[in-house]
């Protein structure tokens, strides 16, 4: 996605399966690619995975309390 994927929206690339329409392609971004799963990151569950990774993606955005406060430290 031009620009990266906002936290809470589905990737373009995933289709009606949920699996990336790009895997293997050199086009595919670096960060999709460095990414493995791993349990803790999927869980049990495709339900489970998803939560979990709505969590990451709520707790990483630029504007996140956590990620606010982590600046904030760096820069004292």
């Amino acid at each position: 996605m031009p620009g990266g994927k906002p936290a809470g929206v589905r990737c373009v690339q995933l289709d009606d399966d949920a699996r990336c329409r790009i895997f293997g392609h050199p086009g595919r971004p670096p960060v999709c690619a460095s990414l493995r799963p791993h349990p803790a990151m999927c869980g049990g569950s495709r339900q489970e995975a998803e939560s979990i990774l709505s969590r990451l993606e709520r707790l990483t955005q630029p504007d996140a309390p956590y990620t606010s406060a982590a600046k904030a430290m760096r820069k004292a």
